[in-house]
C-alpha cells in the first residue's frame, strides 16, 4: 500500500515539476528577456492544435516564452512565433 501512494506522489511531483519548466506564451515582447529565434509549425486544423505545436516547439528549444506572431490557412493552418529566453 505504501509503495502506491509513493508511486502516485512521485507522479504527481513530476508533473508539477515539469509544468514549471515550459515555455509560456507572453503577449508583449518581454523586457527581461531575449529573442532568440522564430519557430513555425504546419498541419494543424484548428488553432489550439496549432498553438500546442508551437508550444512544443518552444519549449524544445530551451525558450522561457513565445509569441505567437502570424497565423494563417484555413484546413491546413501555419503559424510562426518568436522565442525568447
Amino acid at each position: 500500500m505504501k509503495s502506491i501512494k509513493y508511486a502516485v506522489a512521485a507522479l504527481v511531483l513530476s508533473t508539477v515539476s515539469f509544468a514549471g519548466f515550459a515555455a509560456q506564451e507572453v503577449n508583449f515582447a518581454p523586457a527581461d528577456q531575449q529573442k532568440i529565434g522564430v519557430i513555425s509549425a504546419t498541419g494543424s486544423t484548428n488553432l489550439t492544435s496549432l498553438e500546442n505545436q508551437l508550444a512544443e516547439k518552444a519549449e524544445a528549444a530551451g525558450a522561457k516564452s513565445y509569441r505567437i506572431t502570424s497565423t494563417s490557412g484555413n484546413n491546413n493552418l501555419h503559424g510562426t512565433a518568436v522565442i525568447y529566453n
